[in-house]
């Protein structure tokens, strides 16, 4: 499927930008790419957007829920990562929209789930399933508070983050239309059938009408007959 390349797209570029944030050696070819240190920040516009180099043990907005759930988590989101693959091959004859949408998804939890599996051993530090997710996206929206924890500036992020909040977002916006679709139709599809009724209705009517008018043309025509009939006895 098509849909298919968006999400190797998303898992291309998340990858690539993690490596270059982080860094990346391969000691048997004696090739090396220094990355950024933990903490680093490189301003981009000012202190409204900045590259900030941090690595997130846990969950979404920096939530570390304690490394006896990170196992856990990984094998989630295998788990999710193949459920959501079988799912796009399952709907691959719906609308666009929706095979965007999950395209989207599913691009960005490959690409966390490639830090979560295996980024420890790669980078050895940790060993398989116990991989830390890299995130540099540092935006300074507005301050709010989540999960008890409150936060002046957005949570970092990366490309695998902003492609799963598309998705989510792509998929509610076709739902909210498909839902305005299927009311609209069901409005149109009853309009008709009322007409229909009232058609038949009227047609009834106009039947019943000429019917009642044919019997009484007969039996006033009957009565004049007979009173012809009379008129000539009495004639006779």
């Amino acid at each position: 499927m098509k849909v298919l390349l968006i999400s190797l797209i998303v898992i291309v570029l998340d990858q690539a930008s993690k490596v270059y944030v982080k860094g990346i050696s391969f000691p048997l070819i004696n090739f090396k790419a220094e990355g950024m240190y933990p903490g680093e920040i490189i301003p981009v516009i000012g202190d409204f957007f900045r590259i900030t180099f941090i690595e997130n043990p846990g969950l979404a907005f920096g939530f570390d829920p304690g490394i006896d759930f990170k196992l856990a988590i990984s094998v989630f989101s295998v788990i999710a990562s193949i459920g959501l693959l079988f799912y796009l091959f399952k709907i691959k004859d719906q609308k666009f929209p929706l095979r965007l949408s999950i395209a989207f998804i599913l691009g960005g939890a490959i690409g966390n789930l490639i830090d979560r599996v295996f980024y420890g051993v790669f980078y050895g530090y940790a060993p398989l399933f116990y991989g830390k997710v890299v995130d540099f996206f540092d935006v300074d929206f507005f301050d709010f508070s989540i999960l008890g924890k409150h936060y002046d500036r957005w949570p970092i992020f990366n490309i695998a983050d902003a492609s799963v909040t598309i998705g989510v977002l792509i998929l509610l916006i076709f739902y909210n239309f498909h839902k305005k679709e299927e009311t609209i139709e069901s409005e149109t599809v009853s309009e008709p059938g009322s007409e229909l009724n009232d058609d038949d209705s009227t047609v009834e009517k106009i039947i019943g009408n000429e019917e009642n008018n044919s019997s009484e043309k007969s039996f006033t025509q009957s009565r004049e007959d007979e009173q012809d009939n009379k008129s000539k006895d009495v004639q006779v």
